[in-house]
């Protein structure tokens, strides 16, 4: 496939100010994330390195997610400035007609196409997996949620803790831990010594050299009873986060479409959104040729006019929301049976389609305003 000089000129443009925008939105979409992160995991306790950590493991997804936004407003802007500057004016007149002038947008719609069908397919599936990994261990990780020696702490409503001291090993010194749920009674752990082990869904506290101090809430009757060695469950007395499931956006995109029986009783979802998941992330790559070729067609309706091509960009505007409307109704029917995913490549379909409408329409010859009968 030959690329003439023209070609490689518009598409130097063009993935220079896609660059620029997707820089733009992808900072802005952090900036946005990274509060909340920052919030969260500062908050809970953890270093800036984990911070770190967590923001870099969400790009993927946010890149995937500005990819076809940067590409529509790169070719808009391209498009408009050289219409303004005459330039896709001279070339027509050389005799380049719309679908050989629109060949180097659809290379550029080519282009983003493959890197989103990177991100979508194996990095944001990878960095999610790794994200839920982390998270798990950082929820499990309660020392440093939850644990500082010297003061009374409250993990939960109703619960009490106090720790005098937390030696380098991790060891957790004269512990006391009030629990006032229940309905009947309070029940009250001490120990001298006490340290965190890893379970299934939540920490375990393993107590040594302790009793425990049952007191019925009417005050008649207390109970002791005294241990060697004790072992709680902190399942549901801490608010521990990533309690073991599968997140569907970390499952290999050939799992989904395979319906990989182990993977839905994991995830615990049915056909119908494992196969929407898995051709979503094949059909969303095919809009980012859908919005570059809709830009470009919308602003072909113009002539030059040194106002710029307003009207056609509200005409590629009002067209890529009716693609993104479309996009959005083919998820939910999608999700609704399990043989509907083929609606999917509904949406990408029709903004190509309507490209080349457009294209065809800008090809025909035009009246001269005042000419002559």
């Amino acid at each position: 496939m030959s690329v003439s000089r023209f070609d490689r000129y518009l598409l130097s443009q063009l993935l220079q100010l896609f660059g620029f925008f997707s820089l733009v939105l992808v900072a802005v979409y952090w900036v946005n994330r990274a509060v909340g992160l920052f919030d969260q995991l500062i908050g809970d306790g953890q270093s800036a390195r984990v911070f770190l950590e967590f923001s870099i493991l969400t790009l993927p997804n946010a890149i995937r997610l500005v990819l076809p936004i940067s590409a529509f407003a790169a070719t808009v802007y391209v498009v408009n400035r050289l219409m303004q500057e005459s330039e896709l004016v001279v070339m027509q007149a050389t005799g380049f007609s719309t679908f050989r002038l629109a060949r180097p947008v659809l290379y550029f719609g080519l282009v983003v196409m493959a890197m989103q069908l990177m991100l979508t397919n194996v990095l944001v599936p990878a960095s999610q997996r790794i994200l839920a990994d982390r998270s798990a261990e950082i929820s499990q990780n309660v020392t440093a949620r939850f644990l500082n020696a010297g003061q009374f702490m409250h993990p939960a409503k109703g619960i009490t803790l106090y720790i005098r001291e937390i030696t380098p090993t991790g060891e957790l010194v004269d512990l006391f831990l009030a629990d006032e749920r229940g309905a009947a009674a309070r029940v009250i752990h001490t120990a001298r010594k006490a340290f965190l082990v890893r379970g299934e869904a939540a920490p375990k506290l393993v107590m040594l050299d302790g009793a425990t101090q049952t007191l019925t809430r009417d005050g008649v009757r207390m109970s002791v009873t005294r241990f060697s060695d004790f072992t709680l469950d902190l399942q549901g007395l801490v608010n521990v986060a990533g309690g073991g499931g599968v997140a569907l956006n970390a499952v290999p995109t050939r799992a989904l479409l395979g319906l990989d029986p182990e993977v839905m009783a994991a995830t615990g979802v049915d056909a119908a959104r494992m196969l929407e998941e898995g051709h979503s992330r094949l059909a969303s790559p095919i809009l980012a040729v859908a919005a570059a070729l809709l830009g470009f067609a919308a602003l072909m309706q113009g002539t030059f006019s040194r106002f710029g091509l307003l009207r056609q960009m509200g005409l590629a505007v009002g067209l890529l929301i009716a693609v993104q409307l479309v996009w959005t109704w083919a998820g939910s029917v999608a999700l609704a049976s399990a043989r509907a995913w083929p609606v999917l490549y509904l949406a990408p379909g029709l903004g190509i389609v309507a490209a080349g409408v457009l294209l065809a329409w800008a090809q025909r010859p035009r009246r001269v305003r005042g000419a002559a009968a």
